[in-house]
């Protein structure tokens, strides 16, 4: 059975509808840009519910507690299997007070040392058009479900 993830895509109105996108920290993602960006996810078990995780990860990965409301943009499956269930939030919030969680690896690999990271590195608001340049692959579906609830007509 594939794995599951839930995460929310923040999104705001300016001259062009933007999305909040995060960037994965540690050193496999130091360098990559184009298709490493995601929308704030992560993995849930069958016994919870996906809005629930997707409240949890985005909370985890940016620092910000999420009570607003969600609507649901269905489910996409990434190139190695993993399903993502997301959701839709309008909100505005500054990056730079972003503080994701972090967690620990042997880092070099076989040094015998372990280093922390921030599970996410940054955060940015990207328009459409630049968010489908950064984001996953098997997530820009994601971008298009949202540009059509949002009526964007730069979809």
């Amino acid at each position: 059975m594939p794995s599951k993830s839930a995460g929310i895509i923040a999104y705001r109105r300016r001259r062009k509808l933007e999305v909040l996108l995060v960037h994965p920290g540690g050193p496999f993602w130091r360098n990559k840009d184009l298709g490493a960006w995601s929308i704030p996810k992560g993995e849930y078990a069958d016994e919870e519910d996906a809005d629930i995780a997707a409240r949890r990860e985005f909370a985890e990965e940016l620092g910000l507690e999420l009570s607003g409301p969600l609507t649901a943009l269905g489910q996409v499956k990434q190139r190695g299997g993993k399903l993502v269930t997301a959701f839709a939030a309008e909100l505005d919030l500054d990056v730079r007070s972003v503080r994701s969680n972090t967690f620990e690896m042997e880092w070099p690999p076989r040094s015998g040392k372990r280093q922390t990271f921030p599970e996410v590195d940054r955060a940015e608001w990207f328009t459409l058009e630049a968010a489908r340049e950064k984001i996953n692959a098997g997530q820009r579906p994601l971008l298009d479900r949202l540009a059509q609830l949002a009526g964007d007509e730069e979809s």
